[in-house]
């Protein structure tokens, strides 16, 4: 589980740190550079899956991995050499950090090349890294003498440990008694999913054994199907349908066509049969996000952007504790953003404390991420007006104003 994860020159992020709990709801303007943060972790997630900086950075087309937002230099900040990203996280057994450092490679301009990379695990150091411009010096805990091998620069030294083979001058034995301490952290990082739910995808058939749910909501038919084989998922599944659409769903029909694929149909207590076809986009949203959470493998981070799209206010309050009640029970963790004042006003005590707001300060390039919770009387405020109404008025981005402004003149002085 990640607890925090800090950016330091990336995009528009001199040096902020987001906290992130089991359920993590991030607000701010339109620009604001909430999308950087997720881009930070779609970064981290390339690194769990072993890809190369440019893979992670341009697409891989093979693996479906699409490239991150804007060109290779623009995801440093301007005007710097080079940006690293620090994750804190929890482990089965300790706690770990790991830090990437990356930056221009001298020999091939507008290429980018790993500059620094470090893994402690407890107090351990499990191994540094650093660059000579041509490859990765790396000493680590499996060598009393700390002699270095040497590893490309352009592919995280986290996945090259993890992929064989191992370079002959390690010590394998010593190697292996820390291997399953680094597998557990790249797992961590590749068990990250960022789901941008379209209703058009959801409604299209889907291919047996297709039992994971796609970015876009593909294969939500199988997904589902899987769901309802397990007779205590699918009373959760019918009895969160009840609550959060108006259609009394007794259970579902996965009717196939000659050509295997799979549809999806909701079947009605009064006999009525509704196809995905026909759903609205609200009851594909909803049914996606219990997909994902009671689906097959639902544990890992998942990241979503307006979770509340197309979720009448009315039942977003709903939507807030299903995902608060599954992300407590479950090995999983969402991060949203969001926009919306009625999903603030009901979130649970645990969700106000890894709530942060993304703000660009006036006359700055430059976003910097708070907690709400630290805000000045933002807990009172939150009781008194409720937090709806603070976002509503902008309340959170003029308390930013005002206290970093009040920093920098205290600094200053």
């Amino acid at each position: 589980m990640i607890t925090s994860i800090r950016l330091v020159n990336f995009k528009n992020f001199a040096d902020e740190t987001l906290r992130v709990g089991p359920f993590t709801v991030i607000v701010g303007a339109n620009a604001s550079g909430k999308s950087n943060i997720r881009d930070a972790f779609r970064f981290l997630c390339g690194i769990g899956d072993g890809f190369t900086l440019a893979e992670i950075i341009g697409g891989k087309s093979r693996s479906n991995w699409e490239p991150i937002r804007g060109a290779a230099n623009e995801i440093i900040r301007f005007g710097q050499e080079k940006f690293s990203i620090e994750v804190e996280m929890n482990l089965d057994d300790g706690s770990a950090h790991y830090m990437i450092e990356v930056g221009p490679e001298i020999r091939n301009p507008g290429e980018l090349q790993i500059k620094k990379e470090k893994l402690i695990v407890e107090s351990e150091t499990i191994f540094t890294a650093h660059s000579d411009d041509e490859h990765l010096r790396v000493r680590g805990a499996w060598d009393r003498e700390q002699e270095e091998i040497f590893l490309q620069s352009n592919r995280a030294v986290l996945r090259q440990l993890t992929t064989p083979p191992i370079p002959e001058s390690m010590s394998k034995q010593a190697f292996y008694e820390l291997l399953p301490k680094i597998a557990e952290v790249v797992f961590i990082l590749f068990e990250m999913r960022f789901l941008e739910l379209s209703p058009d995808r959801m409604r299209e058939p889907s291919l047996p054994g297709m039992d994971v749910l796609g970015d876009f909501g593909e294969n939500l038919p199988t997904v589902l199907e899987e769901i309802c084989t397990d007779p205590k998922r699918l009373e959760i599944l019918t009895s969160w349908i009840h609550e959060l659409t108006p259609m009394d769903v007794q259970r579902f029909e996965f009717p196939r066509d000659p050509s295997d694929r799979i549809y999806l149909m909701l079947c009605e207590a009064n006999g009525r049969k509704v196809s995905a076809s026909s759903a609205s986009d609200g009851t594909l949203r909803f049914l996606a996000l219990l997909a994902t959470l009671l689906g097959k493998y639902p544990e890992g981070l998942h990241f979503f952007e307006e979770i509340d799209t197309g979720i009448h206010p009315a039942r977003q309050w709903l939507l807030l504790e299903l995902i608060e009640k599954q992300a407590e029970k479950k090995k999983i963790q969402i991060i949203t953003t969001t926009h919306s004042p009625d999903l603030l006003t009901f979130v649970n005590d645990s969700t106000f404390e890894n709530m942060s707001v993304v703000c660009r300060l006036e006359d700055s390039h430059d976003a910097i991420i708070r907690r709400v919770a630290e805000l000045p009387n933002a807990k009172e405020l939150r009781k008194s007006q409720g937090l709806g109404k603070l976002l509503t008025e902008g309340w959170m981005e003029t308390a930013l104003y005002f206290t970093e402004d009040y920093d920098e003149t205290e600094d200053d002085s």
